[in-house]
C-alpha cells in the first residue's frame, strides 16, 4: 500500500497548523473551572503513594531491629512511644503496615474520584463547546467536510483527551510521588548506593525525548486516518440502499478495505515506534536494578563497601533498597506510557481546537438588532455569490417582491435557484450586493430573528430520529395539540399520520426511513406551516409526491401563501404558473422575468421549458437543445 499523501488527506491539516499550545489551552480554559476535583485527586494521590512507601520501610526496620539486633526507631515517632519488648515491636510493625494499607485504599478511591470527575467534566465541556462552535459555521464549511470526519473529532478525539486527563494525569502525580519519595528514602538510607540506583534516569530522559519527537507526527496521521475511515463508513451506511440496489457490495467492501488499510499502516507505524520504546525503557531501568543488586549484595556479603564506596550497609537497608529500586524502575518504565497518552491527546487537541477555531465566514454584527417584519417585502440588489475558490454561482441578481406576493424561481438544473434562496436565509453571505427585508439589510439583523421569520422547505427532506409529532414541532417546541393537527391537515398529512401504528407518536426512524418520500415531505411542510412564518421558502417542496398528493398539497399551499411573501422553486412549472411573478435563471443570471402568460408569449427559455413539460419537443429550437446538452454535461462533471 502506498503511503498516504497526508497533507491532502487530512481535512484538518490547515486548522491544526494554526493551533498553538493546545494542551496549555485545554488546561487554562477547561481545567481551571474544574480545579477543585483535580486538587482532590492530586492531594489524595500524594497521600496514597506516601502511604504505599510505609510497608517496605517498616519491613526494613523490622529486619534490622527484631532480627538483626539494631535499635528499633521510627521516623517522626518519639522513642517514648516505642515499646521495648520485641514482640510488642513486631505487632506495632504489623499494625502500622495494616493501617497504611487501609488508609492508602481510602486515598486511592478519593484519588480516582477526583481525576475521573476532572476528566469527565472537561470531556463534556469540550465536546459541547466544539459542537456548538461547529453548528454555527456557514454551510460552506460543511460542504468541504464529510460527516464522518466531524464525528471523529467530536467522538474519538474528545475521548482521547479523557484518557490522558484521567489515566495520564493520575499516573503523572502517582509516579512523580513514587520517584521523588523513593529517591528521597534511598538517599536518606545510603546516598552512595542511591546514586548508583539512579544512574539510568538521565538515559531514560534522553530516550523519552527522542521518542516524543518521532511519535508526535505519527499520532497526528493516525487521528487523520480515523476520520477518513469514519467518513467512508458513515457514507456507505447512509447509502446502503443504493449499494444493495446497484449490486456494488464488493466494490464498496474494497473501498472500505482501502481506507482501513491506510489506517492500519498509519497505526502500525506508530505501534512500531511504541513497541520499541517501552522494552527499551524497561531495559534501561533493569540495568539500574541489576547494578544496585550487584553492588548492594557484595556490600552485605563482604561486610565492606566495594570500590570507592564507604560505610556500612545493613541487611534491612539492603532489603529496602531492593524493594524500592524495583518500585522505582516500574514507574520509570510507566513514564513512557504517560508520554504516549500525552502525544495522543496532543494530536487530538490540535484537531479539536482547530475545529473550534474555524472562523465563521458569516460576518456577525454584535450590535445587530432583531429583524422587524411588517409587510415582508424582499429585495435582491445586484447580488453575486461564489463558493470559495470557484466561479460565481449567481451574478447580478436583481429583483423585488412586495409583501404578501409569491415569486417563483425557474430555470434548468444548476442555474443557481436554490443558492439564491439560501442567501436569503444567510446560510451563505453574498459576495457583493445586498438582500433586504422591509428595507433592512439581512447582514445587519440578528441571525436568530432572520431565520425565525422564514420557514424553509427544501428539496432534500430531512427528518430527525423521533416521533412524527417531534418532527412537526421541531423549532416550534411549545405548540399545542390542536395547532399540530391543524398544521398536519394543512399539509395533507393528518390522514396518513392517523393511519400509522402509533399515530403522531410513531417513530419515523433515522432520517425518516420508515416513511415514504411523499410522507416525509408532507411532515416537513407541516413543520413550516406550524412555524407560521412571515416569509415562506419552498425549494421543490412537492418533488417527492405523486400527482394526486401534489394537487392536495398545492391546494393547501395556496391557502398558506395567500397572505405571506413566498418564494417557490419547482421543476414542474404547472405548480408555479399562478405565481404573481416568475424569474427565470440561466447560468446564474436572470434570463427573463414576468408572469406565466407574458413569458409564454415572449417565446424565450421559460416557453421552451414549458414546451418540454408539455411534450412539445419537436418544436424546440436547436440552440435550446444544444445549450441543454451543454448544461447537463457541466452538471455531470461538477463544473456548475
Amino acid at each position: 500500500m502506498a503511503d498516504i499523501a497526508w497533507d491532502e488527506e487530512d481535512p484538518f491539516e490547515e486548522q491544526r497548523d494554526d493551533v498553538e499550545d493546545p494542551m496549555a489551552r485545554l488546561f487554562s480554559v477547561y481545567g481551571r473551572p474544574n480545579l477543585g476535583s483535580m486538587v482532590v485527586g492530586i492531594v489524595a494521590s500524594i497521600a496514597a503513594r506516601l502511604l504505599d512507601l510505609v510497608p517496605p520501610i517498616m519491613l526494613g526496620v523490622a529486619i534490622d531491629a527484631i532480627f538483626g539486633e539494631q535499635v528499633f526507631s521510627l521516623w517522626l515517632v518519639p522513642e517514648a512511644w516505642i515499646p521495648a519488648d520485641e514482640t510488642a515491636q513486631f505487632w506495632l510493625v504489623i499494625g502500622l503496615i495494616a493501617g497504611a494499607f487501609v488508609l492508602a485504599a481510602a486515598f486511592h478511591w478519593l484519588r480516582n474520584w477526583g481525576f475521573n470527575a476532572f476528566a469527565q467534566n472537561i470531556q463534556h465541556s469540550v465536546r459541547t463547546d466544539t459542537y456548538d462552535a461547529m453548528q454555527r459555521l456557514e454551510m460552506g464549511f460543511f460542504a468541504d467536510k464529510q460527516t464522518g470526519e466531524l464525528m471523529s473529532v467530536l467522538s474519538n478525539d474528545v475521548n482521547q483527551l479523557e484518557q490522558f486527563l484521567n489515566e495520564g494525569l493520575n499516573s503523572v502525580f502517582r509516579l512523580g510521588v513514587m520517584v521523588v519519595g523513593i529517591g528521597g528514602v534511598l538517599l536518606y538510607y545510603n546516598w552512595q548506593l542511591a546514586l548508583i540506583a539512579l544512574l539510568p534516569v538521565p538515559l531514560i530522559a534522553g530516550f523519552t525525548y527522542v521518542f516524543i519527537r518521532v511519535i508526535q507526527p505519527k499520532y497526528a496521521r493516525v487521528r487523520s486516518a480515523v476520520g477518513t475511515v469514519n467518513s467512508r463508513l458513515e457514507n456507505n451506511l447512509g447509502g446502503i440502499e443504493v449499494i444493495k440496489s446497484s449490486n456494488t457490495e464488493g466494490y464498496e467492501s474494497d473501498r472500505v478495505e482501502e481506507v482501513s488499510t491506510e489506517y492500519l499502516d498509519a497505526n502500525w507505524s506508530a505501534i512500531g515506534t511504541r513497541i520499541k520504546f517501552f522494552p527499551g525503557l524497561r531495559l534501561l531501568s533493569g540495568i539500574g536494578f541489576v547494578v544496585t543488586f550487584l553492588v548492594g549484595g557484595l556490600w552485605v556479603f563482604t561486610g565492606a563497601a566495594p570500590g570507592p564506596l564507604s560505610g556500612e550497609l545493613t541487611v534491612g537497608t539492603f532489603v529496602v533498597f531492593i524493594l524500592f529500586t524495583q518500585r522505582f524502575i516500574w514507574p520509570m518504565a510507566q513514564f513512557g506510557q504517560i508520554v504516549n497518552m500525552y502525544q495522543r491527546a496532543h494530536a487530538s487537541a490540535e484537531r479539536i481546537f482547530g475545529l473550534m477555531d474555524e472562523p465563521d465566514r458569516l460576518a456577525v454584527d454584535p450590535d445587530a438588532e432583531p429583524l422587524a417584519v411588517e409587510e415582508g417585502a424582499v429585495e435582491y440588489d445586484d447580488v453575486t455569490f461564489a463558493y470559495e475558490g470557484e466561479a460565481p454561482v449567481v451574478e447580478g441578481i436583481d429583483f423585488a417582491v412586495p409583501g404578501g406576493e409569491t415569486l417563483a424561481l425557474v430555470g434548468p438544473t444548476g442555474a443557481g435557484k436554490s443558492t439564491v434562496l439560501k442567501l436569503l436565509l444567510r446560510l451563505y453571505d453574498v459576495d457583493s450586493g445586498s438582500i433586504r427585508i422591509d428595507g433592512q439589510d439581512i447582514r445587519n439583523v440578528t441571525l436568530r430573528s432572520l431565520r425565525q421569520s422564514i420557514a424553509y422547505v427544501g428539496q432534500e427532506t430531512f427528518l430527525f430520529h423521533g416521533t412524527v409529532r417531534e418532527n412537526i414541532t421541531y423549532g416550534t417546541f411549545d405548540a399545542d395539540e390542536e395547532a399540530v393537527i391543524e398544521a398536519a391537515k394543512a399539509a395533507e398529512a393528518h390522514e396518513f399520520i392517523t393511519n400509522l401504528p402509533d399515530g403522531y407518536e410513531t417513530m419515523v426512524g433515522e432520517r425518516g426511513v420508515k416513511l415514504s418520500g411523499g410522507q416525509r415531505q408532507r411532515v416537513s411542510i407541516a413543520r413550516a406551516v406550524l412555524k407560521d412564518p412571515a416569509i415562506l421558502v419552498l425549494d421543490e417542496a412537492t418533488s417527492d409526491v405523486d400527482t394526486e398528493t401534489e394537487m392536495l398539497i398545492q391546494r393547501s399551499l395556496d391557502r398558506l401563501t395567500a397572505d405571506r411573501t413566498t418564494f417557490a422553486i419547482a421543476h414542474r412549472l404547472s405548480t408555479i404558473k399562478d405565481a404573481d411573478r416568475i424569474v427565470v435563471l440561466e447560468d446564474g443570471r436572470i434570463a427573463e422575468r414576468g408572469s406565466h402568460g407574458e413569458l409564454l408569449e415572449a417565446g424565450g427559455l421559460y416557453a421552451h421549458l414549458w414546451g418540454v413539460q408539455a411534450g412539445e419537443i419537436e418544436g424546440l429550437p436547436e440552440e435550446f437543445i444544444r445549450r441543454a446538452a451543454k448544461r447537463r454535461a457541466q452538471t455531470e462533471t461538477g463544473d456548475d
